[in-house]
């Protein structure tokens, strides 16, 4: 099968377990368009909405992500009421606040302590947790390509305040916050960042 064709046929075969709707195999950007046309979006189309249904199958696509012996440990607790998405983006700095006004909906994104890179309770290696954060990494690069296949746009922010967040939505301290991710439709087209020289990253022997 030719790479292209991945993403659209997965989003033909998993949206259509989730819809009585038929789907076809053609339909949807190529995978390298959703790859080239992702941006981190900072202004947002505030004239449009997004559906509970379509979050959910979003979140079902997410889950094909790869993760550590399939323990799948990222979670995320999605706000979508005007009070929700208004308290979350108190949470996320000054900054962040004005890059997401206008998008409909804000996700904090955690994962479970322990699971990713532990047997037995014992991490098996020296990287301990950080395979949680890696898995947790794994999932959201899913989701925002996804949600690129889907029409969608988002941005990924670190800075938050967890203890806050962890608060609205009564995350259980078995879980670490890592990001919220804002969803919504871009309102302008940004221009395309620079990219390192393919020499400055990797290394053939």
């Amino acid at each position: 099968m030719k790479r292209h064709l991945f993403l659209p046929l997965l989003l033909a075969v998993l949206l259509g377990s989730c819809t009585s709707e038929p789907t076809t195999t053609t339909s949807g950007p190529s995978f390298h368009d959703v790859v080239t046309t992702r941006r981190s979006i900072r202004n947002y189309d505030a004239t449009k909405t997004i559906s509970e249904a379509e979050v959910r199958q979003l979140i079902t696509l997410t889950q094909e992500a790869p993760s550590w012996a399939n323990g799948q440990p990222t979670k995320y607790y999605v706000a979508m009421t005007p009070e929700k998405v208004a308290a979350v983006q108190e949470l996320v700095g000054d900054f962040n606040k004005r890059n997401v006004q206008g998008a409909p909906v804000l996700m904090v994104s955690t994962y479970e302590k322990t699971k990713s890179g532990f047997f037995q309770g014992q991490a098996t290696n020296e990287i301990g947790e950080g395979w949680g954060a890696y898995d947790n990494g794994v999932s959201n690069a899913y989701l925002v390509l996804i949600a690129r296949a889907m029409g969608f746009d988002t941005l990924i922010m670190g800075m938050r305040d967890s203890d806050a967040l962890r608060t609205l939505f009564n995350i259980p301290d078995s879980e670490t916050i890592m990001a919220v991710i804002s969803l919504g439709y871009r309102a302008a087209e940004p221009n395309r960042p620079g990219r390192r020289p393919l020499e400055e990253i990797v290394s053939f022997h």
